[in-house]
């Protein structure tokens, strides 16, 4: 596994914030053009350019041809106006056992997967506590647990055991374990601007 690390951490160094791309003002936030963008740069151009694009009433916005699947990942209602941007969606690109992960995480069960997966979260998330599961609200939060993150890359392993050696603290910019010793405990991975909504979490030295 820390093969395959370092070689996303390789493609992330190089191209891959290729596929992050600015949103037009003025634009309908409802529309399928405006969710589809926003949805589809949440992974490198390469993935987000062929992958399937669901709205955020569920609809398919666009079949695609890669295997991969893009969509809002903010568990809140869709709002009637739309999400305001790209960030407040928390779009997340993922191929069929990403998806198989999130919906058992939703639906509070043990995610059961074949192999290790990745997802891609360039636009990042709203904020979430960092060891408890759908903590939406930051008064809620685990004192010093909570974490609005900027693009990063996520691992979902086959087995959460293999993360036992990785830590918890997202301060130190380097990959780290969200939901640790749980069954939903996966890999971090910040790419740069991690910290830009929460930049008192970065590192100092």
């Amino acid at each position: 596994m820390r093969e395959i690390l370092f070689f996303t951490l390789l493609l992330i160094s190089g191209t891959a914030l290729g596929g992050h791309h600015e949103m037009a003002k003025g634009e309908d936030h409802t529309s399928a053009a405006w969710q589809i963008e926003a949805y589809s740069s949440a992974a490198p151009g390469f993935i987000g350019k062929f992958a399937t694009i669901i709205g955020g009433n569920g609809e398919v916005l666009r079949e695609g041809t890669n295997g991969w699947t893009c969509q809002s990942g903010n568990p809140r209602p869709f709002p009637e106006q739309g999400w305001k941007d790209a960030h407040d969606a928390m779009p997340a690109c993922g191929d069929e056992e990403g998806f198989k992960w999130i919906a058992a995480a939703m639906n509070g069960t043990k995610p059961e997967l074949t192999r290790d997966t990745f997802m891609w979260m360039l636009h990042g998330d709203v904020g979430e506590d960092n060891t408890v599961m759908g903590v939406l609200n930051k008064e809620d939060s685990t004192p010093d647990q909570w974490i609005e993150s900027g693009p990063h890359l996520m691992l979902m392993p086959k087995d959460p055991a293999t993360l036992a050696e990785f830590h918890a603290d997202f301060t130190r910019g380097e990959p780290y374990v969200m939901m640790p010793g749980t069954d939903y405990a996966h890999l971090m991975i910040p790419v740069e601007g991690y910290y830009k909504y929460q930049p008192e979490s970065a590192p100092s030295e």
